[in-house]
C-alpha cells in the first residue's frame, strides 16, 4: 500500500486546485454541451508533451525537430533512437511492467477478496467474467498499437503535424468504437454466458459482474488510448501513475462492496469499473493542465483516412492476434468448465497467475514495438534489430527461471487464492505445465513487437492464428478427453502453440532480413552506375 501513496501523492500534487468559480463554470458547460461534443471540446485542448527533440507548439512545423529543450514542467518523454539499447528497454520496460502489473492486479484482488468472502461460485463467476472482460481489454489494446507504432514513427521521423493527426484521429476512432462496443455486448451478455458453458450455480453472478463491466467499456478505452499515445511519445511512466489511482480506487471498493456490503461478483465488477472511471478523470485532468506540449486542435479530431488507415492497418492485425489468444484460453477454458466446478476455478485462478509471470513477456512487446518504431523512423534499422534481439534474450532468460521456479511452488501460488484442496492440487497440476509457455511466449511476443514497428502485424495475426488451430485448442481438448483426472497435459497445449510461433516467427525474421539486404543491394547497384 506504501507504493499506491507514493503514487497518489505524487499525482494529486499536480492536479489544479480548482476555485468553486471555476467549478461553477465548467458545470455550466457540461450542462450546455451533450456529453459526446464535450468530450471532444475537452480533448481538442489536450496539450501532449511531445519528447525534447520535437518543437513546441508555438514554432513553425516547418522549424527544425531538434531545436528546443525538454521544458522542466513537461511530462516524462525520451529520445529511443540514442543511447544504451539495453539501457532503454529496461527504462522503458519497467514503468510498462509496473503498469501492467497493476491492471493484473484488478483480477487478482478481486479473486483474492472474493474468495475471502464468498463462496466457489462467486469465484467462478468472476473467474469466468473477468476473462472476457480481459479478451476485450487486450484487443483494446492490441488495436491502440497502431497509434503507438504511427506515433513513435512520426517522432522517429520529427513530423510534428502527422503526430498530432495520429492523436486526434485515434480520439475519433476510438470513441466511437468503445460506445458501439459496449451497446453491443450489453445486448448479448446472456448469449456470451451461455457460450462461456458457465456452470449453472455462478450464470446469474456472471450476467451481472458482465453487464456492469460492459458499462464501463469506455472508460477502459479511454485509459488505454491514453496509454498508448504516451508509449508512442516514448513515456512509458505516465500511464503508470494514472492507473495506480485506479488500483488502489479497485482494492478499497472491492473491500466495501465484498467485505462489508456482501455484494459477491456484482461488487467486484462495481470496484473494477468506479476505479476505471477515476483512472481516466485523473488522467484528463493532468493533461489539460500541462503547461507545455503539442496542442490538438479540432482538425486533428476530424477522420483523415490516410492517418485511420495507418493506425488500422498496424492496430487491427495485432488486434485479431490477441483475440484470437485469448478465444483459444476462453476455449481451455470452457473444456474445463465442462470437466466441473473444481477443474473450472483451478483454471481460472492459473490464468490469473500466469497473467502476473507474463508481465515481462508483455512488456517486451510493447517495448519493443516502441523503440524498434522510433528508430526505423529515423533510419535507423539495424538498431531496431538489435533491440529485438537484446529484448529476445531478456524475456528467455526470465521464462526459463519462472518455469523452473514453478516446479517447486505452484501448488503454494495457486493456495493463495482458495483453501479448497482439491482445487489446489488440480491448480497446481495445470500450473507446472503451463508455465513453461512463458519462455516460448516471450520469444515470439519480441518478434510480434518488431513486426508491428516494420509493419507487418499481419505476420504476427498468421503466426498466432496457426498455432491456435493447429496446436493450443487440437491439444487441449485431446488432454481433456484422455487424461479426465489430472489437468498436467492439458497445461501443454499452451507451451506447444507458442513453440510453432517461434518457429514461424524466426522464418519469417530470416525473409524479411534476406529480402531487405537483397533491395539494399539493388539500391546501391543502381547508385554504383
Amino acid at each position: 500500500m506504501s507504493v499506491f501513496s507514493v503514487y497518489i501523492h505524487f499525482l494529486i500534487s499536480r492536479v489544479p486546485r480548482y476555485t468553486p468559480s471555476s467549478k461553477q463554470n465548467l458545470s455550466s458547460k457540461i450542462r450546455r454541451k451533450s456529453l459526446p461534443t464535450y468530450f471532444l471540446r475537452l480533448v481538442s485542448n489536450f496539450k501532449f508533451t511531445l519528447p525534447h527533440y520535437l518543437p513546441n507548439v508555438n514554432q513553425p512545423d516547418k522549424d527544425s525537430l531538434l531545436s528546443l529543450p525538454l521544458k522542466k514542467n513537461s511530462m516524462v518523454t525520451r529520445d529511443l533512437t540514442q543511447g544504451s539499447i539495453v539501457g532503454n528497454i529496461a527504462r522503458f520496460s519497467i514503468p510498462y511492467i509496473i503498469s501492467y502489473f497493476l491492471q493484473i492486479l484488478y483480477g487478482l484482488a478481486d479473486l483474492y477478496i472474493i474468495g475471502q468472502f464468498r463462496g466457489v461460485e462467486s469465484i467462478t463467476a468472476v473467474s469466468i467474467g473477468s476473462q472476457v472482460m480481459h479478451m476485450l481489454t487486450v484487443m483494446i489494446v492490441g488495436l491502440a498499437m497502431g497509434t503507438t507504432v504511427s506515433l513513435a514513427k512520426s517522432i522517429g521521423m520529427g513530423d510534428t503535424p502527422k503526430g498530432r493527426a495520429v492523436i486526434g484521429n485515434t480520439v475519433t476512432l476510438f470513441l466511437g468504437i468503445s460506445i458501439v462496443l459496449a451497446s453491443v455486448l450489453l445486448c448479448c451478455t446472456r448469449n456470451i454466458v451461455s457460450a462461456m458453458s458457465t456452470p449453472a450455480e455462478a450464470v446469474s453472478e456472471t450476467i451481472s459482474y458482465l453487464r456492469i463491466c460492459f458499462i464501463g467499456i469506455p472508460f477502459i478505452v479511454a485509459y488505454n488510448i491514453i496509454a498508448s499515445i504516451f508509449r508512442g511519445m516514448g513515456d512509458s511512466q505516465s500511464p503508470t501513475y494514472f492507473i495506480a489511482i485506479a488500483c488502489a480506487v479497485n482494492i478499497a471498493m472491492d473491500y466495501i462492496f465484498i467485505g462489508k456490503m456482501n455484494m459477491g461478483a456484482v461488487g467486484a465488477a462495481l470496484g473494477t469499473t468506479l476505479s476505471q472511471a477515476a483512472s481516466v478523470l485523473v488522467s484528463l485532468i493532468v493533461m489539460t493542465r500541462s503547461k507545455s506540449g503539442i496542442r490538438i486542435s479540432g482538425k486533428d479530431l476530424r477522420p483523415d483516412g490516410r492517418t485511420m488507415q495507418e493506425v488500422v492497418k498496424i492496430g487491427v492485425p495485432v488486434s485479431l492476434q490477441d483475440g484470437f489468444i485469448q478465444i483459444s484460453f476462453i476455449v481451455i477454458t470452457i473444456i474445463a468448465n465442462r470437466r466441473g466446478l473444481d477443474d473450472a476455478a483451478a483454471v481460472g485462478i492459473v490464468e490469473k497467475i500466469i497473467g502476473v509471470l507474463f508481465l515481462v513477456p508483455s512488456a517486451m512487446l510493447s517495448t519493443v514495438s516502441a523503440i524498434s518504431a522510433q528508430n526505423i523512423g529515423a533510419g535507423k534499422p539495424d538498431r531496431a534489430r538489435k533491440t529485438l534481439m537484446d529484448a529476445v534474450f531478456i524475456a528467455a532468460s526470465f521464462g526459463l527461471v519462472s518455469a523452473t521456479a514453478m516446479q517447486f511452488l505452484s501448488g503454494d501460488a495457486v493456495g493463495l487464492f482458495t483453501g479448497d484442496e482439491r482445487v489446489r492440487l488440480l491448480g497446481g497440476q495445470y500450473l507446472r505445465s503451463y508455465i513453461w509457455d512463458c519462455v516460448f511466449a516471450g520469444i515470439h511476443f519480441c518478434f510480434s513487437g518488431y513486426f508491428c514497428a516494420c509493419g507487418h502485424s499481419i505476420i504476427s495475426f498468421i503466426h498466432n492464428f496457426l498455432s491456435i488451430v493447429l496446436a493450443r485448442i487440437p491439444l487441449a481438448w485431446f488432454a481433456s478427453a484422455n487424461w479426465p483426472d489430472t489437468l498436467f497435459p492439458m497445461g501443454l497445449a499452451a507451451p506447444a502453440g507458442s513453440s510453432l510461433s517461434v518457429i514461424i516467427c524466426i522464418g519469417a525474421h530470416l525473409w524479411l532480413r534476406k529480402k531487405e539486404l537483397y533491395a539494399r543491394g539493388v539500391s546501391n547497384g543502381h547508385k554504383t552506375d
